[in-house]
């Protein structure tokens, strides 16, 4: 009997690659599609041995085509962080519109389940804390992060409207702060921002007075959580993340620690539009998908995003073995 297949567009990024992992422990068949903008081909190369992997180097804002039956089409293409969509910001939108829709498209001619990542950038610098899925947010269309709350916003939309009026079965997922391993150490996000810095006993770049707020989720989690919300019946909007939230300021102490640095912090100027706070109401997400709930405690996620951090820097002769 033939396996069940998913498209994983973007899926040899951070969170892509670790889905391809799963869906293939669950049996799958996957097809990862990426043009490696911002993935890697190292992230999913460990799977090029197993005959259900299939990998196709191919830019989701032109046509896609994939021979055969799909039961779904998971939608992960898209700079990811500040660093990426602030120089990249035409393809950040390219890929939440144009991508969007075809994948969209794909989906609708398959009659493939269809589940779009989206983002907690979709509440921009929210008035409301914590944030809940019925919060419209408050984003600045015109800001330099717009292009990518925007994309995201325009993707949840167009997304929705392929439900409504063609009937498909579509699933969003806004994605709140996730680590582990995996992250590009040019990331420029927190985690891929401090660790380095901590191993090379530089100081750490905290930016503003170190007082924002973020909430963590180790990557593991967040795949259990994506897993279950493809499985579920729930067509809108769904938080996934950890509510467990901590000043920028608590985070960097925390990598010290738990690298043994001696590293300082160093403090700069707050970026135009970046969140105050940042905490998902996960309260749906346990309500509609078995109970869910991270498990991971930040020193054990934080621990396991050390080994692979190490592991690349060691191999770039970036630090020492000792």
């Amino acid at each position: 009997m033939a396996k069940p297949r998913v498209l994983i567009t973007g899926g040899a990024g951070f969170l892509g690659s670790h889905l391809c992992e799963r869906w293939l422990a669950e049996g799958y068949e996957v097809i990862c599609m990426d043009n490696l903008i911002t993935g890697a081909v190292a992230n999913v190369e460990h799977l090029f041995s197993n005959r259900d992997f299939h990998f196709e180097d191919r830019d989701v804002t032109e046509y896609i085509h994939v021979v055969g039956a799909l039961e779904g089409v998971l939608h992960f293409a898209s700079p990811a962080s500040p660093i990426d969509y602030l120089e990249l910001p035409i393809q950040t939108l390219k890929v939440g519109s144009l991508g969007t829709h075809k994948a969209l498209g794909l989906a609708h001619a398959k009659k493939s389940r269809f589940l779009l990542a989206s983002t907690s950038e979709c509440y921009g610098d929210p008035l409301v804390h914590p944030q809940s899925e019925d919060y419209w947010g408050n984003v600045n269309p015109v800001g330099p992060r717009g292009v990518y709350d925007e994309a995201k916003r325009f993707a949840e939309a167009i997304t929705m409207a392929y439900q409504r009026f063609h009937g498909v079965d579509t699933r969003i997922v806004r994605i709140f702060n996730t680590y582990g391993p995996r992250m590009r150490l040019n990331d420029g996000r927190v985690l891929p921002a401090f660790m380095p810095q901590a191993l090379k006993g530089e100081a750490l770049t905290v930016f503003g007075d170190g007082s924002q707020t973020r909430s963590f989720c180790y990557v593991d989690d967040l795949v259990e959580g994506i897993w279950r919300l493809y499985n579920s019946k729930e067509l809108l909007p769904t938080n996934i993340g950890n509510p467990n939230e901590m000043t920028i300021l608590e985070f960097a102490k925390a990598v010290i620690e738990i690298t043994g640095s001696r590293s300082k912090l160093e403090f700069k100027t707050l970026p135009e539009d970046d969140p105050k706070v940042r905490q998902p109401d996960i309260s749906k997400a346990t309500r509609v998908l078995d109970g869910w709930e991270p498990k991971v405690p930040l020193h054990d996620g934080l621990t396991k995003a050390l080994a692979s951090f190490r592991e690349r820097l060691l191999a770039l002769g970036e630090i020492s073995a000792h």
